[in-house]
């Protein structure tokens, strides 16, 4: 951005690591900054909301599936009282996906509708915990199966445009920053529902490649180290088209392929690197305002980049 120019309004981008299905039923630092996150929101008159999960995917090459299903059902939720997410109305927003449609495909992405998809906790969880009193409308998207990490942030890159304020549209990419289920320790959640018994402290590799993710989102932080739980804010930018490259090349990470055995939850990241990928971004500050380590291997780190001021 030029010297004296002035940064162009858009609203802010959420990368969230949603966890365990636990995450739903138990209180925690990320539930905690979900619900800010929410307040915010709607406190800056937010009307649309689309999410990217890791739960659902696109078998077409280069394509990807957009909810439309006019009365979509909630998958189960291990682990957690029907009570914490049956009563909670979803609200899927079918007017808003033309708008989608059109900007992805003046990006050269194919897209889908696909009337019969039932939300699964990765999206539904969060918007429980960021909007408990009623479901703002909402569109899911899916990743594609054949997981390009260029593809998702073209997808990411392609949507950007619906950030500017006067769309009101609030963007989410649901993941994790670590998330390797064959990695995690699973007995204290099976035999005691503990989801955040520490038994031993994390791996190496899980430190190691968490310390990546921050450093990608949050670039320039303290040297310092801070104290576990507390906020960790970028010194300055970290958007723009070099937070495209940094994102992408964390799948090249020695570390990658033990932090995320699987692919699907790191498309989110790659989503919202697109976001925040613009030279218009690269004023835009980021921020891990919560986290929490699940079954000891598992870092739920929560991120916001960009702000409403």
């Amino acid at each position: 951005m030029a010297v004296g120019e002035k940064r162009e309004p858009v609203a802010p981008v959420h990368l969230f690591s949603h966890g365990s299905t636990m995450m739903l039923g138990e209180e925690s630092a990320s539930a905690t900054y979900w619900k800010k996150c929410g307040d915010d929101a709607l406190a800056n008159g937010i009307e649309h909301v689309v999410i990217m999960g890791a739960h659902w995917a696109s078998a077409s090459p280069g394509t990807i599936l957009i909810s439309s299903n006019p009365t979509p059902a909630k998958s189960p939720v291990a682990f957690v009282h029907p009570s914490k997410y049956k009563p909670y109305t979803l609200n899927p927003d079918l007017a808003f996906t033309p708008t989608i449609q059109e900007h992805l495909s003046a990006a050269g992405i194919p897209s889908k509708l696909d009337p019969t998809f039932d939300w699964i906790h990765d999206t539904y969880l969060i918007l429980i915990r960021m909007f408990p009193s009623s479901c703002p409308p909402t569109t899911i998207l899916s990743m594609n199966s054949m997981f390009d990490p260029h593809l998702h942030v073209a997808i990411g890159a392609a949507l950007r445009p619906l950030r500017r304020l006067q769309n009101k549209t609030l963007f989410i990419g649901s993941g994790g920053a670590v998330h390797n289920l064959f990695r995690n320790v699973w007995a204290p959640m099976l035999r005691y529902r503990d989801n955040f018994a520490q038994p031993t402290p994390p791996e190496a590799w899980a430190l190691d490649f968490r310390q990546e993710v921050i450093d990608t989102f949050c670039a320039g932080h303290e040297d310092r180290a801070p104290p576990y739980g507390s906020e960790i804010r970028s010194l300055g930018g970290v958007g723009g088209p070099l937070l495209r490259r940094k994102a992408t090349s964390l799948m090249k990470h020695p570390k990658y392929r033990e932090a995320h055995a699987t692919d699907d939850h790191f498309m989110a990241l790659l989503f919202v690197a697109g976001l925040v990928g613009s030279k218009h971004d690269v004023d835009a500050r980021g921020v891990m305002g919560a986290e929490d380590w699940e079954l000891t291997n598992m870092c739920n780190s929560q991120f916001t980049l960009g702000s409403w001021e």
